[in-house]
């Protein structure tokens, strides 16, 4: 069985390969050197390789024995586009580019984990280990899914992993059912009638209208969502105007609703539409709301969920695993896979680092042992041999 000390002697190379992947980030869609990378690593190890899966998606393919089961494991390999302010020695070498959400290491503990197994053979079966372009508000799964990734690489399951700052190294956490919320962003441009700032009896002034409808858009959740039930509605950026003296015809106000319900997310976008036309009209504006969805809510299956906390558990023991976490009302693409393929996501502990997304973020390579630990203990528990192997 995968442990700790089995895969540690792996773990001095891939935290240089994380670093390398740090310093060199690269956005959804343009993980060009990153895939390279993942592609040359995997050939090496004798694995079979796929490019350009999704637009810059790799898949690696290792199989041993005559099993029929497969499973799949995915990671993310995109960058944020923000600036690096961590202080590290392996800093980000692209100005406004980082990775900020530690995707340097998920494909760091997914490369450890193939080569671990291309070394030991500890499995009966297929594993597709699926390295995923564009998470990061760009939807890297659908250009995957639309590309055939599971007809192309069939799997009977699929299992994600992200590491949660705050959580101890060495802990895990999951939750069965729903456990990551839906997500929309959201845009509602306001067309009044602009007039000289002195004369706003002339005007139909949108930035009142943006003002007003700001405020009433904080009632959709507070009068329409269950105390019980947990939903978020931010607007995050109000624009309008280029001068002092001028009252604008337009203003426009962005942002995100999220939900683990899509039922939920439906009446949102609805109450949404319905508050932005009516207090425009009450003030003689009109309001257009363009609501897009981006996530869906990531519902982990339940006995797969308990798969993953018994794999943690064999790696770091019952102590060090919440089996029953909080739910998060961030949002992840890897959602769209679970709706094709049945699975579960897990977090790993990254210890007292920054929040994700955060300027001073850095993974913790110390993470490293214990993710490929646990990943190569789920293939075994999954592709179990058989006892005349």
């Amino acid at each position: 069985m995968a442990s700790i000390e089995a895969v540690r002697p792996l773990c001095a190379e891939l935290a240089e390969i994380r670093r390398d992947l740090h310093a060199h980030p690269e956005l959804g869609f343009e993980e060009q050197r990153t895939a390279a990378l993942v592609a040359a690593n995997l050939k090496s190890w004798g694995i079979e390789v796929h490019e350009g899966v999704g637009g810059t998606g790799v898949v690696g393919v290792l199989k041993h024995g005559n099993g029929a089961g497969a499973v799949g494991l995915r990671c993310d390999m995109d960058a944020l586009a923000m600036q690096e302010a961590s202080g590290v020695a392996h800093a980000s070498t692209s100005p406004g580019r980082m990775h900020g959400c530690g995707h340097d290491g998920h494909t760091a503990m997914l490369l450890g984990t193939a080569r671990y197994l291309s070394l030991h053979h500890s499995f009966n079966g297929t594993v597709n280990f699926i390295f995923q372009p564009a998470e990061e508000g760009r939807c890297g799964a659908e250009a995957m899914l639309r590309d055939g990734l599971f007809t192309r690489f069939p799997c009977d399951s699929v299992w994600g992993m992200h590491n949660r700052p705050g959580l101890p190294v060495g802990h895990f956490a999951i939750r069965p059912g729903p456990a990551m919320a839906g997500a929309a962003f959201f845009d509602i441009r306001i067309t009044g009638k602009g007039s000289h700032g002195a004369r706003p009896e002339a005007s139909v002034d949108p930035v009142l209208v943006a003002a007003q409808l700001t405020c009433a858009l904080q009632s959709v959740v507070s009068r329409n969502v269950p105390p019980a039930e947990t939903a978020v509605l931010s607007v995050t950026r109000i624009a309008a105007g280029d001068a002092y003296n001028v009252i604008p015809q337009a203003a426009t106000l962005w942002g995100t609703a999220r939900s683990p319900s899509m039922a939920t997310m439906t009446m949102m976008e609805e109450s949404m539409k319905r508050l932005a036309a009516g207090v425009a009209a009450g003030f003689g504006a009109t309001a257009e709301v363009d609501f897009r969805f981006l996530f869906r809510p990531l519902v982990n299956v339940p006995a797969l969920a308990d798969a993953m906390a018994d794999a943690a558990a064999a790696v770091a023991g019952p102590q060090a695993v919440d089996r029953m976490g909080p739910l998060n009302n961030a949002s992840e693409d890897f959602s769209a896979m679970l709706e094709v393929v049945p699975g579960a996501m897990i977090n790993i502990g990254n210890g007292a680092s920054a929040e994700l997304h955060n300027p001073a973020f850095d993974f913790n390579d110390e993470a490293i042992p214990y993710g490929v630990a646990f990943w190569a203990t789920l293939v075994e528990r999954q592709l179990p041999q058989s006892v005349m192997e």
